[in-house]
């Protein structure tokens, strides 16, 4: 008995796919069975295939020409059946390929005409293209997604220092942790940074050197490490924080794990100066094994990520959809850097202007005939290209309110302004006289604020021509240069940095409401009209279809509630971005009271959210969009960045987005029900009359009970108009079916309609037929 056997290869490459020289190396000797395997030794002489080759892939039966799989020279399968070697046959004649052939058939597609596989399958053929060392298919797969997508993300990946070994510990963290409590998951926290500097809610510039300008001891105090498990970051690369999460996610999963992370705040200690740790904190919940839930338990709820109201740059304070998802620093960065960029083209382009303008100066001076009636109408024509292109780059520059600009603007505010003039509310001169009388306790300071807070009035009622958003640009800088004005020249401590900031903005808002409210020149007042509309058809949402775990059966939920309500409403009525931030706080807090005495616990975040659209779709505040806007573009920037105000007021932001894709998977529906309900056919269920307490007020339940009649009606006439329709298309197919038997019937039997006999003569009338008739029979006489 003779057995030969191939020897391994030399060499492999690093993605796992064989080249040519590697394929042939496999089958240099071939690999003869043996006698007992055989029946009968084999000839060590090469292979001849027929024209059709008939395959067997691991169990998986195929069928195809030899010219396809020798297509590519420089693959495996043109190695294999080239005839240098030997490829064994089942019982059938097949010739047998000791591989899985699930994707086989994909690899034959593509050998044939190109054909790729589909999105899902990419990753599994593209094992099989590398076992086969099919390098134009590799190729194309490469360019295909997901594959492309994982090329980018290792690309990222490659530039996080030390990824796979802090994944490697996040692992091994939660396996030790849930080993000593026993438990079926585990929790971590996890730092994740993009920035290594730290950032403070009122940033100076003139600290900004402290990046690279500060001594030793300071340098220490900011390269500290946060008291956390794992700490990623920084990195050098367009991708942000979510990225950094996604692909934790995305690891962690693919080792089997269900992971859960949401953000749960930020470092917050103090490095130095102003300056504190920023950096944000998740926790990460890793479950190794999932029990199994009930048919209740398994009802879906809203659930939004915490790390979703965060700014997506990173930094750690709260985004905003207004701004695209960053905070208003990150936002204001990113507008001045879009900004200085368009004023450079400008730039550019009216120096472009400049010198084809000069050179066609040159030209003319060479042109013979009227040159100077020409020369004087080019003067005229170039100093009015120069005046309205100095005009056009003065209007890049004037919404920045800065220290050249805003000199000219307090030059011309001198003249007598109308707002002054004007007959001012009885609470606009409330607010000046408590302002005036706040600003006596810091003296000097004091009188220094109350003057740039006029000038800064003044100089907007020049500027009501302008965009909303360049009016909004304009406070934000007023905001910031007061506050680093107190930080740098006043030495005001951070405190009062913020209470005072408070003051302002209730003084100058008071006066500029009824000019930045919703004005004519924004869509605010058609997105109030829509998302009133679309709350007013969502009317019928109950509290089981947003999985809100309030019980108002509960007298002191139910007051709760209503007091919620009521908070959030009477946020229209408010004129300061504060006091509407205010509102919005106080509203969220009677929500977590009305949770906390249902569940008799501390509501968490996923309990909040829910509630918190409830009561939004429950109380339609008036104005919504056109009160969220104006807090967006007119709110001191650090109450939207930081602390409870901004949180609750993010929340708001997205209770607001979701009611407006709301939709049936959203509420546990079918799409059938879903449409029913948004199209007024039917309404949702009611609550019995007798699970009603004894305080429930008697028109409540007069309304529900005409609402159960309504429905039953409805129900009715449907099915009235059900069984109408059912009748009228019996009548049709009846009388359908009667004409068809009557054709049937007519057809069998046709019926021959001939023409009418003639009319019988009269006896004595001449017929023409007489002499056919034999003559009649004579009388004969006979004799006697």
């Amino acid at each position: 008995m003779v057995v030969v056997t191939g020897r391994e290869p030399d060499s492999r490459r690093p993605d796992g796919a064989m080249s040519s020289s590697d394929a042939e190396d496999d089958f240099l000797e071939p690999a003869t069975p043996t006698a007992t395997q055989a029946g009968h030794s084999l000839p060590l002489l090469p292979q001849e295939f027929p024209e059709v080759v008939p395959l067997n892939i691991g169990g998986a039966h195929f069928t195809t020409r030899l010219s396809t799989l020798r297509r590519y020279e420089d693959t495996m399968l043109a190695a294999m059946f080239s005839g240098r070697h030997y490829i064994p046959t089942d019982a059938e004649g097949r010739y047998f390929i000791d591989r899985d052939g699930a994707h086989f058939g994909d690899v034959l597609n593509f050998l044939r005409s190109g054909d790729l596989p589909p999105r899902e399958r990419v990753r599994a053929v593209y094992k099989e293209a590398q076992y086969y060392a099919i390098g134009p298919l590799l190729e194309q797969l490469e360019n295909m997604q997901p594959l492309k997508g994982e090329k980018v993300r290792q690309a990222f990946l490659g530039l996080m220092p030390y990824y796979k070994d802090h994944l490697e510990r996040i692992v091994e963290i939660a396996r030790l942790r849930a080993v000593q409590r026993k438990a079926r998951f585990a929790k971590l926290k996890v730092c994740v940074f993009k920035e290594e500097m730290p950032i403070t809610p009122y940033e100076c510039p003139l600290l900004n050197s402290l990046r690279f300008e500060r001594s030793e001891s300071d340098g220490q105090l900011f390269e500290h490490h946060c008291e956390v498990d794992v700490s990623f970051g920084p990195w050098e690369a367009v991708a942000d924080v979510y990225d950094l999460l996604h692909c934790l996610v995305m690891d962690l999963s693919a080792q089997g794990l269900t992971v859960d992370h949401q953000c749960i705040g930020v470092c917050d200690k103090h490095l130095i100066n102003h300056y504190y740790c920023k950096r944000p904190i998740y926790e990460f919940k890793i479950t190794w094994c999932r029990r199994k839930m009930s048919l209740k338990s398994e009802r879906r709820g809203i659930h939004v990520d915490q790390s979703e109201l965060l700014c997506k740059k990173g930094c750690g304070y709260y985004g905003n959809p207004a701004w695209q998802g960053f905070c208003s620093k990150c936002w204001r960065e990113e507008y001045h850097k879009a900004r200085q960029k368009q004023i450079q083209e400008d730039w550019e382009l009216a120096e472009r202007l400049q010198r084809e303008e000069e050179e066609a100066f040159a030209s003319s001076q060479s042109s013979q005939g009227a040159q100077s009636l020409t020369f004087s109408k080019f003067e005229e024509k170039k100093t009015n290209e120069k005046t309205r292109k100095v005009t056009t780059v003065k209007k890049f520059f004037s919404a920045s309110s800065r220290v050249g600009a805003k000199k000219a603007e307090i030059q011309e505010a001198k003249a007598p302004s109308p707002s002054i003039n004007r007959q001012t509310s009885i609470e606009t001169d409330r607010v000046s006289k408590e302002f005036i009388e706040f600003l006596k306790t810091f003296h000097k300071t004091g009188q220094e604020i109350y003057k740039q807070t006029k000038l800064f009035l003044e100089a907007m009622h020049y500027k009501r021509d302008l965009s909303i958003e360049e009016q909004s640009e304009c406070t934000q800088d007023f905001y910031q240069n007061v506050a680093e004005r107190m930080q740098t020249r006043g030495k005001v401590p951070p405190e009062r940095v913020e209470k005072i900031m408070d003051q302002i903005e209730k003084y100058i808002m008071t006066r500029l409401y009824k000019y930045v409210f919703c004005p004519e020149t924004t869509d605010d007042e058609k997105k109030d009209l829509a998302i009133q509309k679309r709350i007013r058809a969502l009317h019928w949402v109950t509290p089981q279809m947003l999985c809100v775990p309030v019980n108002e059966e509960i007298p002191e939920v139910s007051d709760m509630v209503v007091k919620a309500i009521t908070d959030i409403i009477e946020m229209d009525s408010k004129r300061v971005p504060r006091d509407k931030l205010a509102c919005i706080t106080k509203c969220s807090k009677h929500i977590f009271n009305a949770i906390k005495i249902t569940k008799n616990e501390p509501a968490s975040a996923d309990d909040f959210l829910p509630t918190l659209i409830y009561i939004v779709l429950k109380g339609n505040p008036p104005r919504l969009q056109s009160n969220i806007q104006y807090i967006t573009r007119f709110c001191n920037p650090s109450r939207l960045m930081t602390g409870e105000d901004g949180y609750y007021f993010t929340n708001l932001c997205c209770a607001v987005a979701f009611i407006e894709k709301l939709d049936a998977q959203s509420l546990n529906l079918s799409q059938e029900d879903f449409d029913r309900y948004m199209s007024g056919q039917t309404s949702p269920r009611k609550q019995e009359s007798e699970n009603w307490s004894p305080d429930a007020c008697l028109g409540v339940k007069q309304m529900y009970k005409n609402l159960d009649l309504l429905s039953q009606l409805n129900e009715r006439q449907e099915r009235i108009m059900n069984e109408a329709k059912k009748l009228e298309k019996d009548l049709i197919d009846w009388t359908d079916g009667i004409a068809k038997e009557v054709q049937d019937i007519v057809e069998k039997y046709p019926l021959e309609i001939r023409p009418p006999n003639q009319s019988v003569a009269a006896i004595d009338s001449e017929n023409v037929e007489n002499d056919k008739l034999p003559p009649p029979l004579q009388p004969q006489v006979y004799a006697g």
